[in-house]
């Protein structure tokens, strides 16, 4: 009975719980579509020029995020086996998007199309660090989708990953400089950490240890990246790729 009971309980606090990761995922993708629509509004990205690999990026991000709400409103309807069959779809799009970012960011310093805030070598670190850390907390959450409260917040962490380039196309970065931003970005990026966290105090009395670790992922992301930047092997990786 007491077995039940508790059970009971959990499932009802779920419930309560879901509809905040529903408006964070909605949050998440609004700022991301907003940062990319307004650089382009704004010309800076000369569409009819963009190569074909990051309009194929750009569409499989914009996937990604269908799918984020989509997982995130099933959850809250209950439609569980629905949500299941489409986490399946999800896992190969990560894959699919880590191998396109990385692809990306590389044609970016052939091209000389990276910007000029960001020293080349910065700039591949930042690409690979950051992919790394969005498909590292992805397969975390899928690998504990059994656990509910870890599952969700580590998947909502990855998408917090995502904010970086938005946030980088919104702010004034070469006014802040490159690196600088990159550290203001990670604020922004903790301020919705905190979020979660006042979430977790709300409606499991404390912070989940799920929590915590996006916010160490995110710190280490950003700490990682501004190490490797200054690496010789990656600053000699960086120098090969942007030589004529």
């Amino acid at each position: 009975m007491a077995t039940r009971m508790v059970r009971r309980s959990d499932e009802t606090g779920y419930a309560a719980n879901q509809s905040f990761f529903v408006q964070l995922a909605w949050i998440c993708a609004a700022i991301i579509v907003i940062g990319f629509v307004q650089n382009a509004a704004l010309g800076r990205v000369a569409i009819p020029l963009v190569p074909i690999w990051v309009h194929l990026h750009g569409l499989l991000m914009l996937a990604w995020l269908g799918l984020l709400i989509t997982q995130n409103r099933l959850a809250a309807s209950g439609a569980l086996a629905r949500h299941r069959q489409l986490g399946r779809i999800g896992a190969g799009l990560v894959g699919a998007i880590v191998l396109i970012a990385g692809y990306s960011s590389m044609m970016a310093l052939v091209l000389h199309r990276y910007p000029p805030f960001f020293t080349p070598a910065y700039f591949l670190a930042l690409g690979i660090g950051e992919a790394g850390s969005f498909a590292g907390l992805v397969v975390a959450g899928i690998a504990r989708r059994a656990d509910t409260e870890t599952h969700r917040r580590l998947i909502s962490g990855s998408s917090l990953v995502l904010l970086e380039p938005a946030l980088g196309r919104l702010l004034p970065m070469p006014l802040i400089g490159g690196e600088t931003g990159q550290w203001v970005i990670l604020a922004i990026q903790l301020g919705f950490v905190a979020a979660i966290a006042r979430e977790d105090r709300r409606s499991r009395g404390r912070v989940l240890p799920a929590t915590l670790a996006v916010a160490a992922t995110l710190i280490a992301t950003h700490t990682l990246v501004s190490l490797g930047a200054r690496l010789p092997l990656l600053e000699s990786w960086a120098a090969q790729l942007v030589a004529p």
